[in-house]
């Protein structure tokens, strides 16, 4: 099957099942404080691009990107269990890029747990390098901010 990367929108049914599934993980690991996870009805605004993989009609994963002008932040990256090993999380994040230069924003720009390490592998493999905490985050225990200059 070919993997397709196209806009989405995060009220489908089935991009609301990995919203879910990914914010329940998030709840699972880390305290309510230190969770950045934005609502479905966050993910709906004009300054959010949201994406998903998908193979025919079967959504594999999502992410998004939240333009804050001076950089572009990388939101709800999820990508099924059953779809790891696929692709969709590397394609998913050439995308990111590619609509952050189209943006023309300068950089990129993440906060994500300190216990997922599949994703931070997935964004060093991608040229993201530790920074500090950026926009309204502060540094805790849990998080881990990290950043690619565009």
């Amino acid at each position: 099957m070919t993997l397709i990367i196209e806009q989405g929108n995060p009220r489908d049914a089935q991009a609301v099942a990995l919203l879910q599934a990914s914010h329940a993980l998030m709840e699972s690991l880390f305290l309510p404080e230190d969770n950045h996870y934005l609502s479905i009805d966050a993910l709906c605004t004009p300054d959010i691009h949201f994406f998903i993989a998908r193979e025919a009609e079967d959504t594999l994963g999502c992410a998004a990107l939240a333009d804050k002008s001076e950089y572009g932040e990388l939101k709800s990256m999820f990508v099924s269990e059953a779809a790891r090993g696929k692709g969709a999380a590397d394609a998913l994040m050439r995308q990111l890029e590619d609509h952050a230069r189209t943006l023309k924003l300068p950089a990129l720009k993440l906060e994500t747990g300190n216990l997922l390490h599949a994703a931070h592998k997935l964004y060093e493999r991608h040229g993201f390098s530790l920074c500090q905490p950026f926009g309204d985050y502060t540094a805790n225990d849990s998080s881990i901010f990290m950043e690619k200059r565009l």
